[in-house]
């Protein structure tokens, strides 16, 4: 069963959704972090530091030597309830961004929508003398949530008692809970949630006029994937006939992963759910080999 589940997992993350690697990414975390946390002997401070090597510092210094935080943080949570309703926000908002602007630019709105929570957090401690660190995903998945809202006002969403609520209705009413209601406990992450808000807003309004900013990051992530697959992909091997030359064919693994590569090529063009039940078996097969 235990294998059963991993060649699952392993399958999503390679041929599923990015909403789908991003939340197994966030999960992955989680479960080091309190196993750490588990296994950290009583009166060490190695939990502790940890935690300020990959969230985001708040003191100026401790952030400008540990400048790689302010790109961990947004995949880093510590309590349960908050990597839930982070994932599950993620999950709702998420597909309804990537239906309708594409898959391939999920992550890039991820990372952005996290980056500006981080410096709206940064700024908000300039005044506030607080000394912790951020964590937590919340700034990117507000971007999810009003970019969503931004793109698509009059969609229906389906709430719990409630029915049928315009979008637009629902994004406007997290917000206002967020930062009434939240801020009182948690002012930092409130700045972070209105910074990815802010940021999920302004992605769309450029959107709309012609100019995508996550242009850069998807080149730079489609190039590293290709780079990746050139790597794994079979050498071909030629051999030579002293006495009768004649053309080799190439093995016939390299069929199949020419076929792997056309099914990438559409995954990132249309997304995992446009593909159809034969390349799905296909895509799943073939990462047993």
């Amino acid at each position: 069963m235990v294998q059963s589940i991993l060649d699952d997992i392993k399958a999503q993350f390679s041929y599923g959704n990015m909403i789908a690697r991003i939340i197994l990414v966030n999960l992955f975390v989680i479960i080091v972090i309190n196993l750490v946390k588990v296994f950290t002997p009583p009166g060490s401070d190695f939990f502790h530091h940890m935690m300020f090597y990959i969230g985001l510092p708040a003191e100026t210094f401790k952030w400008f030597t540990r400048p790689w935080t302010l790109l961990t943080h947004m995949f880093v949570h510590q309590g349960v309830w908050h990597f839930v309703w982070n994932m599950l926000m993620l999950y709702w908002f998420g597909r309804i961004v990537g239906d309708l602007i594409g898959d391939r630019k999920i992550l890039p709105l991820y990372l952005i929508g996290g980056l500006a929570g981080g410096v709206f957090f940064l700024l908000w401690v300039q005044f506030s003398g607080y000394t912790g660190y951020a964590i937590g995903a919340s700034g990117a998945v507000m971007c999810f949530v009003l970019a969503a809202a931004f793109l698509s006002p009059d969609y229906n969403m389906r709430l719990l008692f409630l029915g049928d609520v315009k979008l637009k209705y629902v994004a406007v009413g997290i917000l206002m809970i967020d930062i009434l209601f939240y801020s009182a406990g948690n002012p930092g992450g409130t700045s972070a949630h209105i910074g990815g808000a802010i940021m999920g807003g302004l992605y769309v309004a450029m959107l709309q006029s012609g100019r995508d900013i996550t242009a850069p990051i998807q080149r730079f992530i489609e190039y590293l994937g290709k780079k990746r697959s050139v790597a794994a992909r079979p050498k071909m091997q030629v051999v030579y006939n002293k006495k009768r030359p004649e053309r080799v064919e190439p093995p016939r693994e390299l069929d199949v992963q020419e076929q792997i590569d056309a099914i990438l090529d559409k995954i990132n063009a249309t997304g995992y759910d446009s593909l159809s039940k034969e390349e799905k078996e296909f895509l799943y097969e073939a990462s047993k080999n």
